[in-house]
């Protein structure tokens, strides 16, 4: 593995630790597991897929797909495939050494072929997500007919994680990144930064894993309750009185099996970028 490489995978580590590290209402953290997952499984998972995700000169398919089985044969169980197919061409732009992120990435999913979709829609139907489905065009259980890229337009109604494919990422550099930047400037400690991404994300639009398995009317509920809390974190309140309430409507929304895992995984690949950031301007380029 070369130096950029190792880089990229340590980034990614960190990023998915990062992560778990906030206490996300209704996703899986230090404080509390949830959805029949546990931290110590996310750590697992994201030790095991990070050299996958930064495989050097590899093609984004096959680091998605080896991103999955590497997991699989970890922990048995899919716990970061919306992760794997946010990294996975955000790592591969970075690989490349660029002078600019985004527009590295936007090459990058230019250059998405119908291998690149055999192979993502393979990793899709290994990992099992749930809500999985079957569609009228570009079902992940039949070849690919289109590029990767081409087959994400055709889910951006229902997933938000197939828009960044189609946005060049808008949610994690146009959102994303500004809020963990302004968060980050007065945070006493990074996960609470990382938290003010996730409920950034989460006020925002209604969680599209949460529309698959439950629908839009309690992905619209989880994203009106979480206004508040996002709003009491971004005023200055002691962050020592918000956590037993985080953690309350933590466990409310775990038994109910509420899991805003797009949030998350947004979260996960906002962390990932503001780190590719900080290896770029460290080899003499920025943005």
């Amino acid at each position: 593995m070369t130096v950029l490489a190792t880089k990229i995978a340590s980034a990614f580590k960190a990023a998915c630790l990062d992560e778990l590290d906030a206490p996300k209402p209704g996703n899986v953290h230090i404080f509390a597991d949830g959805h029949r997952m546990t931290a110590p499984e996310f750590l697992l998972s994201a030790t095991a897929a990070a050299p996958a995700i930064s495989m050097p000169r590899a093609r984004v398919g096959t680091r998605i797909l080896t991103a999955v089985e590497a997991t699989l044969a970890a922990v048995g169980a899919n716990t970061n495939l919306g992760i794997i197919l946010l990294c996975a061409p955000l790592a591969a732009a970075a690989d490349v050494d660029p002078p600019d992120l985004r527009s590295a990435l936007a090459d990058v999913l230019e250059s998405l072929d119908t291998e690149d979709a055999n192979l993502a829609f393979r990793a899709i139907v290994r990992a099992s997500p749930a809500g999985l489905g079957r569609v009228e065009q570009n079902d992940v259980f039949e070849p690919a007919t289109v590029t990767l890229r081409q087959a994400m337009v055709e889910a951006t109604h229902r997933d938000r994680i197939s828009y960044q494919y189609v946005s060049t990422f808008e949610d994690i550099f146009g959102r994303g990144e500004p809020l963990l930047e302004a968060a980050l400037s007065w945070a006493p400690q990074p996960s609470w930064a990382t938290l003010a991404v996730y409920l950034g994300f989460l006020s925002a639009f209604p969680d599209s894993h949460i529309v698959r398995k439950h629908g839009a009317e309690a992905a619209e509920e989880v994203r009106r309750n979480s206004l508040p809390f996002y709003t009491r974190l971004q005023s200055g309140e002691n962050l020592a009185d918000l956590l037993p309430d985080l953690l309350e409507w933590d466990r409310s929304l775990k038994v109910r099996g509420l899991n805003p895992g797009t949030s998350a995984d947004l979260t996960v690949a906002t962390l990932f970028t503001h780190r590719l950031r900080n290896i770029l301007l460290s080899t003499g380029n920025s943005d």
